[in-house]
């Protein structure tokens, strides 16, 4: 999509980042994402072996370069992960595919970016609890799936609660919005719920799913919410991982607005608000 190119132009133009701030990830192996995703899904991938109703399911055509680049966001996800560990908070310029499943992809997702990174984490034993926090405006069903009885991973979203997907899964926490919720109703069930939440949990780390499709802009999110009200969403969740020094890696997840400077304006928002809490 452009706006993973037009992105990191806005940060840099604006001076909200430098180019020194940045940087590439190689190539996740097939043996750390097989810590997440089936055998035989993998191998039908890389083979180009799945059958059109797979396909179909993933909603777009398979092309060997799509499913090369999620090699790459996983890994972004990742290094990421890490460099928060080290460093306090990392941001994925892409990722947020919450909608992968295990055995299979879904709703423009090949692999699940945030399950894979925890998952390399544990069996890195590098962590030993972790929050995802998907505030897209679509459940992040597989996410939840694959960590359904994991007591090591929590997962909680915030969505619509008549968007897609029409089927949803169970997560540790789900909060279903109803449609045309704004920034006053929106802000006041985070506010309630996401410090009790991290308090229970004590995670050693927050993967934040921070969706751009809340916004009333947006053209599928049926959620009503300003760019300013998704600032302050990323402000509340932010700010209490500075407070409480917990690291968080961040992913950009879903924006669809028919402009794109809306998405990339929300998006931005959520690095400036970083850069202005971490520096």
């Amino acid at each position: 999509m452009e706006k993973y190119e037009l992105l990191p132009q806005q940060l840099l133009f604006e001076g909200t980042i430098t180019p020194d701030q940045f940087f590439e990830p190689k190539r996740m192996s097939g043996e750390q994402i097989r810590l997440t995703h089936d055998d035989e899904y993998y191998r039908k991938l890389i083979d180009g072996q799945l059958s059109a109703k797979e396909i179909r399911r993933i909603g777009f055509p398979m092309r060997q370069e799509l499913i090369e680049r999620g090699h790459y966001i996983a890994m972004g996800t990742l290094e990421a992960a890490r460099f928060a560990l080290e460093e306090g908070i990392a941001l994925n310029i892409a990722g947020g595919t919450h909608h992968a499943y295990a055995g299979h992809g879904e709703g423009f997702c090949i692999f699940n970016d945030f399950a894979i990174a925890a998952n390399v984490l544990l069996a890195e034993r590098e962590v030993k609890q972790i929050l995802i926090v998907d505030l897209d405006v679509h459940q992040g069903n597989g996410t939840a799936r694959i960590f359904y009885d994991r007591a090591e991973v929590f997962t909680f979203s915030m969505h619509g609660e008549r968007n897609y997907p029409l089927r949803k899964e169970k997560s540790d926490l789900d909060i279903g919005l109803a449609d045309h919720t704004s920034d006053n109703m929106y802000l006041k069930i985070l506010g309630q719920v996401y410090p009790t939440l991290v308090e229970e949990v004590k995670p050693d780390i927050i993967f934040y799913l921070a969706g751009a499709d809340i916004l009333d802009s947006d053209h599928l999110g049926r959620i009503r919410v300003s760019k300013q009200g998704a600032r302050y969403r990323d402000e509340l969740v932010l700010s209490l991982c500075e407070r409480m020094q917990i690291p968080v890696v961040v992913a950009m997840g879903g924006g669809y607005s028919p402009r794109l400077r809306d998405v990339i304006e929300a998006h931005a928002n959520t690095f400036r608000v970083a850069m202005h809490l971490y520096n």
